[in-house]
């Protein structure tokens, strides 16, 4: 059986996105229960050299649209990445949720095979869109988010392994 690439990105990353919110959800609440404002969990960081919350959720959702529209053969949307606030970064991840709900199967038919170009380091780097996908693309989104749920659980959310996977499955 062979697996389209559609299968592997659209609904994976909708799955995660919605996770990521659903974690929002419950640290935001876990804020308002301890009195204080989440502007202070979206500048959180696990170290002081490491990217903050909001930025963790800013190229995850980077990630998403370049990797759909690269695949797709499409331009890159442009988002401004001023995004600061859980209500900003929840409407981020809403509009990387339109994008992929607005993807169709065709979209990505043949993309395992298609050449994909980055720029790293000002050097072009030509990939297939498979290795693209396995080697950059979700390896740097799975990154972002669990580094995103980690802020949120360093930081007294009360969240956990069924959160970061279940996550909107397990809403109540």
């Amino acid at each position: 059986m062979t697996i389209a690439v559609y299968d592997l990105t659209v609904p994976v990353f909708t799955r995660m996105l919605n996770n990521l919110l659903v974690v929002m959800d419950k640290a935001e609440a876990n804020a308002t229960e301890r009195k204080f404002d989440t502007s202070v969990l979206a500048q959180a960081r696990l170290a002081p050299d490491m990217i903050a919350f909001s930025g963790q959720v800013l190229i995850a959702t980077d990630h998403v649209k370049g990797c759909i529209s690269r695949l797709a053969g499409r331009e890159i949307p442009v988002w401004p990445d001023t995004e600061k606030t859980f209500e900003e970064l929840r409407a981020r991840i809403a509009k990387a949720l339109d994008l992929l709900a607005s993807t169709r199967p065709e979209d990505l038919a043949d993309s395992d095979t298609r050449e994909v170009v980055l720029k790293l380091g000002g050097n072009d780097m030509p990939l297939s869109g498979l290795d693209y996908l396995t080697k950059f693309a979700m390896p740097n989104f799975y990154f972002h988010v669990t580094t995103a749920y980690a802020i949120l659980r360093a930081n007294g959310a009360p969240i956990g392994k069924r959160d970061y996977i279940a996550g909107a499955d397990s809403r109540a």
